[in-house]
């Protein structure tokens, strides 16, 4: 019978998804691996929706005073008894999730880190009639919690002091997506403020700090030790190439397994295979858990619901802009190659400062990879020196789509709107100049980025040529009328025009040919199925009698026209 459990949609809290019975894919090892591999300060990054605040909730749960240790009940963790009693909730915890920290300016940017730093002082509301504390040291928690505490770059130290002195232990610090604020200084122009908050922040929170038990931070990318964490020691980094806590975010091929056979899904796991596997970290091959849990909760409601792109749409997918659009012609390559299933070799910087990534577009490659935009099936040794280059793909189909989106969006905003190649080509199609049509899409075909797979069926390749062609139509001629598939004769046109000379009509049938050698026949087809199909009858009807049929045929960039008077 299938599983009547809810799925956690949304939900990133622990202790809210064990109290009200959803479904739980047991991450808890990570809590063994973490203290059998003791840090001072251990981060990871990962991409996002992978897990991580989840996993950040969970480890608050274990290791805070006053817990409720049945949230662990049937976990892996429960069944390490001498590790539980040793360490479950035995440490005030301080927990920070910087998720929030936006702002167009840093005036903003810092009030809303103020604000969820105030949030976490609320939680210790505790410490405000505390006997252990002096009566200086409430007044300046009194101020915390006002708003009124001027040193921010010492709160979180201050307040794993104040607890030390409440509880006589020192404090977990956790800290979830340390690295969205710099984030979102970098995009908004004020990142060397950010910096230089931040660091002083985690500098006396994490350095500097007596009261200190150990930390664990996440996010996305590997900040240079330089910008944020100089001086640091006993610093641990598990980004995604370390085979340490490697299952720990995101879905084993195990976890899917079993979470689709808990709910009678078992015949959809290839389709979810296709569409989220493909991303690896360490030695582990794993899953998108965003993506899982979201499509196999639309799947309980329709059984025949189709995979959807929901990662993407959690996010603006900006980093992949940022390539496409300063790509030269050795990254278009790169990108068609990405696209039909091909890998290709990058030297990969796993530590990079925001403000660097613009700095070429071998940045923009390593950033895509830490990021999960790309993942990595394998290294290769450069010539005459010790590194290696890691062999990179695009992981699965839904993170396939996020190029081939960010391609067309491209191509409408700029390819599409360059208006001299446009006013020739419209031009050429009202004079017949076949040559001169063929001409200027080879220009258009040569600056774009080709998204056809060479897997895809030939009427997928003519579809996409079809569309192309009708984009480009009707984005430079607003005074032509263009139907698509529009119904005369015999059957359907491709495309039919209706120029604003009230006597003239155009017919256009697309072609695919499988090679160039055949571009040549494949518009002698075309010309003979728009007069065997008598396509030019819709036109007639309206008395337009001066009507023009080209045969357009494509392979890969290039294209042949041939051009006839009906």
């Amino acid at each position: 019978m299938a599983n009547t459990l809810n799925l956690p949609v949304g939900i990133e809290n622990f202790e809210e998804i064990r109290q009200l019975g959803f479904y739980y894919i047991d991450k808890t090892r990570l809590i063994e691996q973490l203290l059998q591999g003791w840090g001072k300060v251990t981060l990871f990054t990962r991409p996002r929706r992978f897990g991580k605040t989840l996993n950040m909730s969970m480890l608050k749960s274990f290791f805070e005073i006053g817990t409720d240790k049945s949230l662990f009940d049937g976990l892996y963790i429960s069944g390490n008894k001498e590790l539980c009693d040793e360490y479950m909730g035995k440490y005030p915890v301080i927990f920070l999730s910087l998720k929030g920290v936006d702002g167009l300016d840093f005036t903003t940017a810092r009030r809303m880190l103020c604000a969820i730093l105030k949030n976490e002082f609320d939680r210790h509301y505790y410490l405000k009639t505390s006997d252990a504390l002096t009566d200086e040291d409430r007044t300046l928690f009194i101020k915390m919690l006002q708003g009124s505490y001027d040193n921010i770059e010492d709160s979180i130290r201050m307040l794993s002091k104040l607890l030390f002195k409440h509880f006589g232990q020192k404090a977990v610090i956790l800290i979830d997506e340390y690295d969205v604020p710099l984030d979102k200084a970098f995009q908004n122009g004020y990142y060397k403020e950010m910096v230089s908050l931040i660091r002083g922040l985690f500098g006396q929170a994490l350095k500097t700090n007596e009261f200190l038990q150990f930390a664990v931070l996440t996010g996305c990318l590997r900040i240079s030790k330089e910008s944020i964490f100089t001086g640091l020691n006993n610093f641990k980094v598990m980004s995604i190439t370390d085979s340490r806590f490697d299952e720990q975010f995101g879905f084993t091929d195990g976890d899917v397994r079993k979470l689709l056979s808990d709910y009678g899904m078992d015949s959809h796991f290839d389709e979810i295979k296709e569409w989220y596997d493909g991303y690896h970290f360490g030695r582990a091959d794993v899953y998108c858990p965003w993506d899982v849990i979201n499509h196999v909760d639309h799947l309980r409601d329709d059984s025949d619901a189709k995979p959807q792109t929901y990662w993407i749409n959690s996010s603006g997918n900006s980093l992949v802009r940022r390539l496409i659009n300063r790509a030269d012609s050795s990254t278009k390559d790169e990108i068609e190659r990405l696209i039909a299933g091909e890998a290709i070799e990058k030297v990969i910087r796993l530590d990079l400062t925001y403000d660097e990534i613009d700095n070429s577009i071998d940045n923009i490659w390593s950033v895509l990879f830490t990021t999960g935009y790309l993942t990595k099936i394998g290294e290769v040794k450069l010539p005459d020196s010790e590194s290696y280059a890691y062999k990179l793909v695009i992981p699965n189909k839904e993170v396939r789509e996020v190029f081939v989106l960010q391609i067309q969006e491209w191509f409408k905003a700029v390819v599409a709107n360059e208006n001299d190649t446009m006013k020739l080509l419209s031009r050429a199609i009202l004079d017949k100049d076949e040559q001169q049509i063929a001409r200027q899409l080879n220009i258009v075909m040569g600056r774009m980025i080709s998204i056809l797979d060479t897997k895809a069926p030939d009427d997928m390749k003519e579809n996409f040529y079809h569309g192309l062609l009708l984009g480009l139509l009707r984005g430079s001629n607003p005074g032509w009328l263009i139907k698509s598939n529009r119904e005369s004769g015999d059957g359907f046109s491709d495309i039919l025009i209706k120029p604003e000379d009230p006597d003239a009509g155009i017919i256009i049938e697309v072609k695919y040919a499988k090679e160039i050698k055949g571009l040549d026949a494949a518009c002698d087809a075309a010309m003979a199925q728009i007069k065997d199909k008598r396509y030019d009858e819709a036109l007639r009807d309206e008395d337009r009698c001066d009507i023009l049929a080209y045969g357009i045929a494509f392979c890969r960039k290039r294209c042949r026209v041939v051009g006839e008077k009906l």
